[in-house]
């Protein structure tokens, strides 16, 4: 039987968001944002769950998944120094992983819709990432501000999470870049890429599963989870 892991991430400082409570730990409609998150993955149709926090809020992230009946958490661990470290950290948490979904803990907004979606196209075509297309026009600039080019817009996507891999092809990747001894990459498909030589489907997400960054963004996302 294929067994399916989401990664969940949760160790990130939230520097952007200047204020003392992480944002994953932030309330919005009355829970913390990462019981959101977790709570979506817990009526989907993944098997597990490895949740990745930072080393001092294990415990607290342990309340939380009591609290709330996430019965599908079989691993709490602490994650690495970025979050390309504490991505490798939950892969090699995974136990008898075919197949992972790796998901920023501070996106609650995520349905069980798009995490079926996920599951089906990575069964597919082992390797595929949540996007939208951008709706605003980008302009690359120069190291003094200055712009040089215009993109066409009907190319660009911008790209969400979950990301979802096979996992001995994920794994891999990962062993590999670390191998190597450069680890400069933005986000897991960057490392699939690289190292495996990989195309990765972009699969159609939502403009509403939005990534909690700065204190706006809490307010847009508790507005979309009334809306839910």
């Amino acid at each position: 039987m294929e067994k399916v892991t989401a990664i969940v991430l949760a160790a990130g400082n939230g520097s952007r968001m200047k204020s003392k409570i992480k944002k994953q730990y932030m309330t919005i409609c009355g829970k913390p944002v990462i019981a959101h998150t977790l709570s979506a993955f817990e009526r989907s149709g993944v098997d597990s769950i490895v949740l990745v926090t930072g080393s001092e809020e294990i415990e607290e992230c342990r309340i939380i998944v009591e609290r709330e009946n996430i019965t599908k958490v079989e691993k709490i661990i602490a994650g690495g120094k970025e979050r390309v470290d504490s991505v490798y950290e939950g892969l090699k948490a995974c136990n008898n992983a075919s197949y992972v979904l790796i998901h920023d803990g501070a996106r609650p907004i995520i349905t069980e819709e798009l995490i079926k979606k996920c599951m089906q196209e990575v069964k597919e075509c082992k390797a595929c990432v949540l996007g939208v297309p951008v709706t605003d026009t980008i302009k690359v600039a120069d190291k003094d501000g200055n712009i040089e080019s215009t993109p066409d817009r009907s190319t660009l996507w911008s790209i969400q999470t979950p990301q979802c891999f096979e996992y001995n092809l994920v794994k891999e990747a990962f062993d590999k870049m670390y191998n190597d001894g450069e680890v400069k990459v933005t986000d897991d498909a960057m490392v699939v890429e690289k190292y495996q030589n990989k195309k990765i489907k972009i699969v159609m997400g939502e403009y509403t599963n939005i990534k909690i960054t700065t204190q706006s963004d809490v307010d847009i996302a508790e507005g979309f989870l009334k809306n839910k």
